[in-house]
């Protein structure tokens, strides 16, 4: 298999890692933010958008695309890549986290989870070895094993979940027939200390080509997530990669890189955009506000993405009142290429030795929303 993590500089004063991710469609530097394209589509984006921003590794979902348009039309289209016409890496999600949030629409046994689609309420199941089956159908380049996603801070559920999700691994590895993917683990057990190091010491012992973190960022407050990292940074295989699942807020990628986190994935740059919010160096603005009406400035004055090279505030604000769709893939392109330059200088500053201080530049400025109105984000959506 022609996957590989190169691993080329650890910063000094923290736990920050730049690597390479080597991958038979090319390589991906590290750490990445992977724009979230759950359908097959980053919303408003092109392929050739995304380029032009230097995204190097994009999300698409298998709950999603096995339930529309289905697994074997994509496969018959030469897989993800030909059908979505982006030929660079492609990392898809199981769907385990999709199928766990259908409340009162499914039903958990040892062997897999019975569901009904949230589209038409037809019936339909997900077990490892039929969910490996779709994804290598799909040909994404990084896949997920199966995993089971429970509520943070239920102990006990925790305990029954974790075993079934290290069990479903195993079945997933098993299962796995094409060479030319990269399987990762995910490493669960909500806030709990002991089980996230059970989960990270089980899952290491796979020898996986790479360990995704899933259960984060689901309405815990940021220091559990923090301490959850802390604990499985020293257990987790240091030549493999780190992806830290659903999580991606422009501080999530100082504070979790700080904790040797590897891969993002976040729907947030692109949700809050088509809902008219941007982000700055000072941190979100809400575009719908009425003081930006006469604004003649752009998003940010130093940046470079086309939008902001381009539009005032008043216009953008005028697109996002009169609901205009150029309004959404305007303030989608801005906050796709704030989250991507800010991780390409992540990357340089730790190859530099210059990361401490870059972090802390940025977290002077950027004011982030308030934990108690930030909810749980979670993984795709």
């Amino acid at each position: 298999m022609n996957f590989s993590f190169e691993l080329l500089v650890e910063d000094k004063y923290t736990q920050a890692r730049a690597g390479l991710i080597h991958t038979p469609r090319g390589d991906i530097p590290t750490p990445v933010f992977a724009p979230v394209g759950t359908q097959a589509t980053v919303k408003t984006m092109t392929p050739h958008d995304l380029r032009d921003l230097g995204a190097t590794l994009i999300l698409s979902n298998t709950y999603h695309l096995y339930l529309r348009p289905g697994a074997e039309l994509i496969a018959d289209f030469g897989g993800l890549h030909q059908f979505m016409q982006w030929h660079d890496p492609i990392l898809t999600d199981s769907g385990g986290f999709q199928v766990f949030s259908l409340e009162g629409l499914r039903q958990i046994d040892e062997d897999g989870v019975t569901f009904r689609s949230h589209i038409d309420g037809s019936e339909h199941r997900f077990t490892p070895e039929g969910v490996i089956g779709i994804q290598e159908k799909l040909g994404a380049d990084i896949i997920m094993a199966f995993d089971e996603c429970p509520p943070p801070d239920d102990y006990d559920y925790n305990v029954a979940a974790l075993s079934r999700t290290h069990r479903w691994a195993e079945r997933c590895r098993a299962a796995q027939r094409r060479q030319d993917q990269a399987l990762y683990g995910i490493v669960q057990g909500g806030i709990f200390a002991d089980l996230r190091a059970q989960s990270a010491e089980f899952l290491s012992s796979l020898d996986l080509p790479g360990y995704g973190i899933g259960g984060l960022s689901v309405g815990e407050k940021k220091a559990e997530m923090h301490k959850m990292l802390e604990i499985m940074h020293p257990i987790l295989p240091r030549h493999k990669p780190r992806y830290l699942m659903g999580v991606g807020s422009p501080e999530d990628l100082f504070e979790c890189v700080a904790r040797g986190i590897d891969q993002f994935d976040c729907v947030l740059p692109t949700r809050i955009a088509r809902n008219g919010a941007v982000f700055t160096h000072q941190g979100r603005v809400n575009l719908r506000n009425a003081r930006f009406a006469t604004d003649r400035e752009p998003i940010e004055v130093d940046c470079q993405c086309y939008t902001c090279r381009t539009f005032s505030r008043a216009y953008l604000r005028h697109l996002i009142v009169a609901k205009e769709t150029l309004a959404l893939r305007l303030t989608t392109l801005h906050n796709l290429h704030f989250m991507l330059e800010t991780m390409r200088r992540i990357r340089q500053s730790i190859l530099d030795g210059t990361f401490t201080d870059y972090k802390k530049q940025f977290l002077e400025t950027y004011r982030p929303i308030p934990e108690e109105r930030r909810g749980g984000i979670g993984r795709n959506g």
